[in-house]
């Protein structure tokens, strides 16, 4: 991953969701140690305290739990959690703006539905929807 330093999103920010994606992609199971805020610093060549900052927005969420002396895991349940949120905070935000600029458009909710019943994304794109 590269962090984009242009971008609005802070950088502890892009590395909580990277971590949460790494979870999301059995990169990193249920209960095994993740990177420490050092690695991640020499990682992504950032301040270990912006990568601190990253894993305790991760540790607040419970999606990792601290071991006194031995660093962070992966909650149990960590990625049912992840999956949760991401449906709450993303997909419901594009389907609200999906939906508004259909209206716009005059598109009837019928159409709207046959339209996103035929789109089948293939190889590459699903990536970088």
């Amino acid at each position: 991953m590269i962090l984009n330093t242009d971008s609005i999103k802070p950088i502890y920010l892009q590395i909580a969701e990277w971590l949460e994606v790494e979870i999301l992609n059995n990169n990193i199971q249920e209960d095994e140690r993740i990177y420490s805020q050092y690695q991640l610093a020499d990682m992504f060549t950032i301040n270990p305290a912006t990568a601190a900052k990253g894993l305790n927005l991760l540790a607040d969420e419970n999606i990792v739990y601290k071991k006194r002396g031995l660093g962070m895991f992966v909650s149990p349940n960590a990625k049912q959690f992840i999956l949760t949120k991401r449906r709450k905070q993303v997909l419901e935000q594009m389907i609200k703006g999906l939906v508004v600029e259909a209206k716009r458009l005059d598109v009837s909710e019928n159409e709207l539905i046959k339209m996103i019943q035929a789109f089948k994304p293939v190889g590459k794109e699903e990536e970088h929807l």
